[in-house]
């Protein structure tokens, strides 16, 4: 299989939107290549090389610049960084030099076991410490910077001695590490946990972040109430794009529309891509009346 002339990604430039890449719209992007500012994959979807997916990629990378979002690092629990999974990361990373990379801020091993999810963490200094080590391994291995992702939670820990904004802003100062900032996680947990999410974004360190997703939620009912479930199935609430003009007047890190499950046709994430590009217009128009 020739390689690609991708060994140096294209740039993403500031308040680029994007979308995610899944596999039932590779075809129609490729063949198509909608006018869209960068494109994110799933890391460990891509790490064999003598794949269709590969051979796809190869192609896009010329095209789009690119984001490699992985799930499988674990890098809150307490076993030790697979150092299997994280050589084929590198391989892909080094393949490719995408220009963001990203994992989150979870758990999802114990011992031999995975588990297909992602789970939270305490918020104390002790999960702080195991997280930090983690990410300075890891970033010393690949070279590169990560960006985390804030999670989605359920249930609060009653241990937890750490807001979520000031534990994400200490991992950033520890190991020079930035953020990834999806903020329909900020929107589910604000109404699951009764929190404030635009607090939230005045207290996150603005100048850490360097990419945000954008996605869907589903109403379930419970017994004793309603939550949200993060199943990023759905088009982006109207509270998110709240929360992203309330974002975009002080952060122009590029944005992505994030679709997981029930994947929709094509145009309909372009739509939202769409959107996404008008509410920032709006945002720059009202900073010019109000200058």
């Amino acid at each position: 299989m020739a390689m690609s002339n991708a060994s140096v990604n294209l740039p993403i430039v500031e308040n680029a939107i994007g979308i995610g890449l899944r596999s039932p719209h590779h075809h129609r992007v490729l063949d198509e290549q909608p006018k869209v500012g960068w494109l994110e994959v799933h890391s460990e979807n891509f790490f064999n090389a003598n794949s269709t997916q590969r051979h796809i990629l190869d192609q896009l990378a010329d095209i789009y610049p690119l984001s490699f979002h992985g799930v499988g690092l674990s890098l809150g629990s307490v076993d030790p960084v697979n150092l299997k999974h994280l050589a084929k990361m590198k391989a892909l990373i080094d393949t490719y030099k995408p220009a963001l990379i990203s994992e989150h801020l979870s758990w999802s091993s114990f011992g031999d076991r995975y588990f297909n999810d992602l789970l939270p963490m305490p918020l104390t200094l002790e999960s702080l410490d195991v997280f930090c080590d983690k990410v300075n391994l890891v970033q010393d291995h690949l070279g590169r910077a990560l960006a985390i992702e804030n999670p989605t939670v359920y249930l609060a820990f009653k241990h937890s001695t750490i807001n979520e904004w000031d534990f994400l802003n200490e991992i950033t100062r520890r190991c020079q590490s930035t953020l990834l900032l999806d903020l329909n996680n900020i929107y589910v947990n604000s109404v699951n946990l009764g929190l404030d999410a635009k607090c939230y974004l005045d207290n996150i360190n603005i100048d850490a972040i360097t990419e945000i997703h954008l996605a869907g939620f589903t109403r379930k009912q419970l017994e004793n109430g309603e939550i949200l479930i993060d199943t990023h199935g759905s088009e982006v609430s109207e509270p998110v794009w709240e929360l992203f003009r309330y974002l975009r007047e002080q952060c122009d890190a590029p944005a992505l529309i994030e679709w997981d499950t029930d994947i929709p046709a094509l145009e309909v994430l372009l739509a939202q891509a769409h959107r996404a590009e008008r509410e920032q217009q709006h945002v720059e128009r009202q900073q010019r009346v109000n200058a």
